[in-house]
């Protein structure tokens, strides 16, 4: 029985991998690290979820759409359950999803110049930058521009 359970908590996580983060596409929810923990059994499929941020705007909306996908591969009676502690960390994203935040354009957790403490541009790679807000489209990433390619940017905040 202990294979079967594992089987299907895998297969629950692969359909999740099919749902985009809301607010960074190029990534899914599984790999930005806020789906904790998957129980099913035959009455409930429970998948626990950490915010971002405690007050993450997305939050919502990433319990509904996967209420939604579990639906649509006809599991029943699910339960989103909110999970705080431990509290989300860039910690639990691989460096595969920060490589996929970093072509997407995003300078991912911990892309910073050893020697200046400076962003590094995802777009050219250098590390004459500058912090233009503390926070950008979402409170989890900050604006910055590229002194050398002009470009602006976003960087996910290590936290």
């Amino acid at each position: 029985m202990q294979n079967g359970s594992k089987m299907i908590k895998n297969k629950i996580l692969s359909i999740l991998k099919q749902i985009p983060d809301p607010e960074i596409p190029a990534i899914n929810i599984v790999e930005l690290g806020v789906v904790r923990k998957i129980i099913c059994n035959e009455n409930i499929t429970q998948v626990s979820i950490t915010p971002t941020y405690i007050a993450c705007p997305a939050i919502d909306l990433i319990g509904k759409l996967i209420k939604e996908k579990l639906v649509k591969f006809g599991y029943k009676n699910i339960n989103i359950k909110m999970v705080y502690y431990p509290t989300w960390t860039t910690d639990w994203i691989s460096e595969e999803t920060k490589l996929k935040l970093k072509n997407y354009g995003i300078s991912p957790p911990n892309l910073i110049n050893s020697k200046n403490k400076k962003i590094i541009c995802p777009k050219c790679n250098s590390n004459n930058t500058s912090l233009k807000s503390f926070f950008s489209s979402t409170p989890c990433k900050s604006l910055h521009k590229c002194n050398d390619c002009i470009e602006p940017f976003e960087y996910f905040k290590c936290i």
